[in-house]
Formats: structure tokens, sequence, C-alpha cells
């Protein structure tokens, strides 16, 4: 008989190990200073003590950091390890037979039982010698000492003491016996990115429409002095649709029209003509310097750039004329144009993925990232990632993160949901995600519990937005005020990471195209806009209020800790975030109904929040300032609409009261 097992005696299976992406095909991701909570199966035959431990360490570093793992329940094993630095993390998971632990199980039970015997003490006296021949020399030299204690014959009594000693079971742990330890299979990775792919406030508009006056063509100099509006707002990144040439060629009119009028400025996606390509600046809006300008204001107001790729092309982009291979003819010899049926994009052509001159196509549209990092830009949008080819995602990303671990890639994929998580899988930081259309109370839980709760959270970061240039709900479309903001609380809230496209938001534009369609009238896709940002029902105040709740309570900046809430009206919803340390607290209810008024009793698991059932505790209107002292697990909410739509509560757990009968927190 042929043996091909390596070492029989490896007798520990180590199964389900958390977190893992399809099998260790992907790897999960982190952002810095998370910690990283780590879980396998792990388990032998019959009846000895195991041992575990956790084995991590920073890509390309060959010391590894042992952490022993602890047992929970059903052979489920735990430990965690904390993530400093972006870049690669690799761990793996150790078992093995503890025989020392198993000796020492068992003969506490014989003591218990006072069944134990002088050779029960032999054979502990072996193992701690065992152990003496894997310590260090002054360890050693006790460990042996105990040995021959446990061998001299003295009475059982004394041997127990000697046997059970505190110091001398920590000691042992210190040299485990790992001859026959079983490793897991393969390495796990960690892909570990900025603190800005969890939490981030995004803010859009077009540099276009940022001129002072009507009709005017907007620069980067006017786009810095947009600049601490944004920041006043609390947004932490600011992201400009693409600002490369205009193709000339189908240039769209306004509202799309298929032929367009001199002067008319088309559309931003339809990028090249003449004045060049993907890596230059359209004219109008300035020079390189004047971006990088822009780009260093942004950074001094703690905004961070984001930058539209839209790997496509105008029937006038340079690569049409030097790469005709990388566009896809049709049989008359003519290049096809972009379409999704009936809808028709002249003005754009696609990249054929499938082109013979595949690898020439990859390595410079690699290097469009490049360059635009080279020019301060670290966080891409990236243009309907799912009409290219999977794989030219994997290596692009790979490739440019192995030297520029911090960019970050924001997928623009509204598409089927397992083509949304994969392009998660190969590498892109955040997604937008369905969020527009979940209206209703329990779609909304439904969905977002998938998102925060389920195996997709190790890989797949959503982004909610309650609107985007190409976006204009219905519910936006027809409710008015109090449908913005709705919608707003629900994004920020709901999800760490967020965006609006302004001014359009907090200016509440929305009148469509026409009746059943999302597509804005007079959109800035075709046209330069002009916005009065001072307006008095502007949302700025909202939003800005909203932003700085967001930027200072933890909960709010991440996604796991989100739980819903009963709460006893449909049209009411309500949900809890708590940060890591458990120290910050906040639920947030929102009245879905745009037009009345709606109440409802709030009902909170009390132990699972650890609010104390026996005292009042605080809930403080973050949004208003206003509190509400509220006792036990259920209590009473009313929203009006047409004053807000919503409470962002910051639950006080610890309420103290003295004798004047103020609270002190």
């Amino acid at each position: 008989m042929t043996l091909t097992q390596n070492d029989g005696r490896k007798r520990v299976i180590i199964e389900g190990i958390s977190p893992v992406v399809d099998g260790g095909r992907f790897p999960a991701k982190r952002t810095v200073g998370d910690l990283v909570h780590v879980e396998a199966d792990i388990f032998t035959d019959g009846h000895d003590a195991i041992a575990a431990s956790l084995l991590a360490h920073r890509a390309g570093s060959e010391s590894w950091t042992e952490i022993p793992m602890q047992a929970l329940v059903n052979d489920r094993w735990t430990a965690a390890f904390r993530v400093g630095e972006i870049g690669r993390y690799g761990f793996k998971v150790q078992g093995w037979v503890d025989h020392f632990e198993t000796w020492r199980r068992d003969l506490l039970k014989r003591i218990a039982a006072d069944t134990d015997a002088p050779v029960d003490y032999l054979i502990g006296a072996g193992l701690i010698a065992e152990t003496a021949g894997r310590a260090s020399a002054k360890d050693a030299a006790w460990l042996l000492k105990r040995a021959s204690v446990l061998r001299s014959g003295d009475r059982v009594a004394d041997l127990r003491i000697h046997a059970t000693d505190t110091a001398l079971h920590e000691l042992i742990l210190r040299y485990p016996d790992k001859r026959f330890a079983t490793e897991s299979d393969r390495e796990l990775s960690i892909v570990v990115d900025p603190v800005r792919a969890r939490f981030s406030s995004w803010y859009e508009f077009f540099p276009r429409s940022t001129a002072p006056q009507p009709v005017a063509h907007g620069t980067f100099a006017d786009c810095e002095k947009r600049l601490p509006y944004v920041a006043e707002m609390g947004f932490n990144v600011v992201y400009l649709p693409p600002i490369h040439p205009i193709g000339r060629m189908f240039r769209k009119g306004p509202n799309n029209t298929p032929e367009s009028e001199p002067g008319d400025c088309g559309s931003p996606w339809a990028i090249g003509s003449a004045d060049g390509g993907h890596k230059e600046i359209h004219r109008e809006l300035g020079t390189l310097a004047d971006f990088r300008s822009f780009v260093a204001s942004a950074k001094e107001l703690d905004l961070t750039v984001a930058l539209d790729i839209a790997f496509q092309a105008a029937p006038d982009h340079p690569y049409v004329r030097d790469h005709e291979s990388w566009f896809r003819k049709r049989p008359d010899g003519t290049i096809q144009y972009a379409e999704n049926p009936p809808k028709k994009y002249q003005d754009i052509y696609p990249f054929d993925f499938e082109s013979d001159d595949w690898q020439g196509m990859w390595e410079e549209l690699k290097s469009v990232f490049l360059y635009w990092i080279a020019q301060g830009v670290t966080i891409f949008r990236v243009d309907n990632p799912h009409t290219k080819a999977f794989p030219f995602w994997e290596w692009a990303i790979a490739e440019i993160k192995r030297d520029h671990p911090e960019v970050l890639f924001f997928a623009e994929a509204f598409t089927r949901p397992k083509i949304m998580y994969r392009l998660a899988k190969l590498g892109f930081s955040q997604s937008y995600t369905y969020f527009p259309w979940r209206n209703g109370k329990a779609e909304i839980a439904v969905y977002l519990t998938e998102l925060s709760q389920s195996p997709v959270r190790e890989f797949f970061r959503p982004n909610q937005w309650p609107n985007t240039p190409d976006i204009l709900t219905e519910f936006l479309q027809v409710d008015g005020r109090a449908a913005f903001v709705i919608r707003l609380l629900l994004a920020a809230t709901l999800g760490a990471n967020y965006g609006i496209y302004g001014p359009a938001f907090e200016l509440m534009e929305n009148k469509p195209i026409r009746h059943g369609s999302e597509e804005y009238l007079n959109s800035e896709k075709y046209e330069i806009r002009h916005w009065d940002l001072d307006r008095p029902d502007s949302l700025r105040p909202v939003v800005a209020r909203v932003n700085a709740i967001r930027n200072s309570n933890p909960a709010l900046q991440s996604d796991w800790s989100l739980r819903f809430h009963s709460i006893d009206n449909d049209q009411l919803i309500a949900y809890t975030k708590e940060s890591e340390d458990r120290s910050n607290l906040v639920l947030t209810v929102v009245n879905l109904d745009p037009y009345h008024t709606q109440s409802g009793f709030v009902t909170l698991p009390l132990d699972q929040l650890e609010i104390p059932a026996d005292r009042a505790y605080e809930a403080e209107d973050m949004l208003t300032g206003e509190r509400y002292l509220w006792h036990g697990p259920r209590n009473y909410v009313e929203l009006n609409p047409a004053r807000l739509s919503g409470h962002i509560l910051k639950i006080h757990r610890r309420l103290k009261i003295e004798t004047d009968f103020e609270y002190f927190l």
C-alpha cells in the first residue's frame, strides 16, 4: 500500500475559516486601524484537548505574529489582529493536539474525584521534561526541577499542589509541542485600504457649471472657489465628472438630442478630440497646473479629489486614429458606437476587449490611472466597469495597488448583483447600490441587512447615493422637499459611505425630461447650468448638520453594526449603529411618508445594546438639540415631515441624576 498522506500524525482538522472570499481566491477587505476577527472550526478525533493559533503578517515580511486562539462553542475558535498600515496582510491558522493540556484537564477531574495516582504524575513529569527540551536555558532548568518533583514519589496531596501550579501551566503554554500541527491549506489575504474606503461623504459637481456668471464655462479656478462651500457642508470627497477634451463628431445637444448646435458643449463622457484624450484637460477648464492647484487646495480643506475614469472614446479621440484595432467594426466598415437599446450613444465608441492588441490596450488604459495618480488623484470613480472585461480589472487594479496601495476605485455599476459583487472581489473599493430604488421599510431593511450582515460585507463596500446625474428617482420627482430630506437621512445614516450629486440635490432639482423617465430635464450632462447656491430654500444647512453628526459619531462611520428594530408603524423605520468600542450608540428613526405626521413605539433590545433596564436613559436628537428621557424598551416617537422627517438620536446609556435634578452625562 502506498501512503499519500504527508504525515498521518497530524490529527487536527481546520475548516470554515473566516474571513474568506471564494475559498481564498480573492482577499477580504479592511481599512487602516481595523481589528480583523478570524474564526475557524478546529477539532480532532477522540477526546484529546487541542490548541490553536492565528498567524498574521504584512505581505512581503518573513516575520509572523502568533496570536493564541480562544474556543467559542461547537468547535469554533477565534482570535484577532489589528491592521495598522495600508497594503496587504496574510494570515493562516494552526491547530495541534495539546498533550499537556489533555493530561492537566484529566488530572483535575481525577483530583476532584479523588482517584489520582502516582503514575498520573509520572506521565505529567514526562510531558514537562519534553517541554524543557523546547524551552530557553533558564526556563528549561525550572521545568526539569518541576518534573523531578513529580517523579519524587511524594505524597499525592503534595504532588497535586505542584502539578496544578498556575506558574507551571503558564510556562508550558509558552513552548507548545507543534511537531504534528495542522496548518490551514493556504495563506489568506486581507487588503487594507485607507479609512476613506470605509467612511466617506462624497459631493459631485460639474466643473463647467461653476462660473459665477450664467452661460459662462467654469474653470478650475472657479472650482477652487467652490471648495469651501463643499467643505463647510462637511463632505470629505469632492468628485468631478470627466475633465478631458470632449469629442466634436456626433456631439449631443441639450437633453441628449442627437443633433448639436454651434456652442453646445456636449457630454463630458464623450472623451477625446483633436486636443487629446484621457491624459489631457478640456482647454476651457484650464491647464494641468490649474488642476494640480485645485487638488492642492482641496487637500488643505481635508477634501480628497475623486476623478471620473470612463474607458470609452469619442469618434475623434486620438485612440481611434492611432489604434483602430482597439474598436469593433461593423460589416460596413464603420466602428460600432455604444448602444443600450433603444438608447444610442453615437458620440461614444466602446473599447473591444477581444482586440488582437488587447495587451497593448490594457497597458495604455492602466497608464491613464498612473498619469492622474502622478497629478495627485487617489480616488477614481470608474464609469460602467461592468462593460469592460473582468480580467482587465483584476490585473489593472492589482498592478496599480501594488505600487500605490492608497488608491481607491469606486464602481459605477448599476447592474445585476453577482456582477456588482464580482467587481468588488476583483478589487473595486466601493460600489453604488440599489439604494435609490429602495423606498419601503421592508425592502430597505432586507437589502441593507444583506449588505451589512451577510458574507458579502467581507468584500463589498456600499456607497449610498439618493441621486446621480443619471438618476432622478420618481420619489424625488413627486414628493417635494420632504422626499429629499428623507433620502438624505437614510443615505447618510444607513451607509458609512454616501454621496450626493449637487447642487442638484440641495437645491432639490426634481424635473424629469418626461414622465416615466429618470433623466433630468436640462441635464448638466449636456449643457452648462448656473446654480444659485444662496437660495433661501436650499437644503445646505440640513446637509451640513447631517455631515457634522456623521463626522463626530464613530458609530456612523462603519456599516457592520447596523441593526433594524421593531417600530409599530410601517411608515417609520428605526435602526441603530454602534462604535467598535461600544462607547457611541446612535438610533435613527425616519418617517418614510413625505406628507403626513407618523407616530409609533420603537422597541429596543436593551440587553443587546447594554442599556440599563432599571434606569432612565437619554435620547439626544443631534439634528435639533432636543433631549428625551426614555424608560424601558418601548418609547414613543412622532415625526412631522413639515418640520423634519427624522431623528438621529445619540443614546446616553449612563445617566447620573444630581441633587439639583439636572442630568450630567
